[in-house]
């Protein structure tokens, strides 16, 4: 991460702050989409992590976690955001959005995670829908490393016993 634009964006350069945005805004914007399953909501999402950013740079401590900081940023509005909601449900149109076309396991597996604990579906998505490494995770987290590892092995292991349920329902 560029340490000089950091420090000129805490030094109030507002161009450096938004330069720093655009370097991060693809990241951003797919860590939203995979927890609000809507691109109108993962833009919102981008637009008030912008603004929370800008709000609390001064108070990031270590410029080198500047992206884990922003990725908490945005994981935090998206977490909020589904607790108002009370969502229970996936939506699915965010696969009509998704320049990938997922098959109706995708859409399936979705589902699945929806019903995992929050802090689950927040492990498995950093970890295999944003390639983080278990490291990576338990910062943006803020937990330990164990933590993590325990989270993500109860979730695969609910995801896997899910799985064979609807295995099993489909060939009766």
């Amino acid at each position: 991460m560029n340490e000089e634009l950091i420090q000129r964006a805490k030094r109030g350069d507002d161009d450096a702050f938004f330069e720093l945005m655009q370097l991060h805004k693809e990241k951003m914007y797919r860590i939203a989409l995979s927890f609000l399953h809507s691109e109108q909501d993962a833009l919102e999402a981008m637009q008030e992590t912008t603004y929370r950013a800008y709000k609390g740079l001064k108070r990031l401590k270590k410029n080198q976690f500047f992206t884990t900081w922003l990725i908490r940023i945005v994981m935090n509005y998206c977490t909020d955001e589904l607790r108002k909601r009370k969502r229970t449900t996936v939506q699915t149109d965010f696969v009509e959005n998704s320049s990938v076309e997922p098959g109706f396991e995708h859409v399936e597996l979705e589902a699945l995670i929806a019903q995992l604990d929050v802090k689950q579906q927040q492990v498995i998505k950093l970890k295999y829908f944003h390639d983080l490494k278990i490291a990576e995770v338990a910062d943006v987290m803020e937990v330990p490393e164990g933590t993590v590892k325990t989270w993500l092995h109860k979730a695969l292991l609910q995801l896997r016993k899910q799985l064979e349920m609807k295995g099993e329902g489909r060939h009766a």
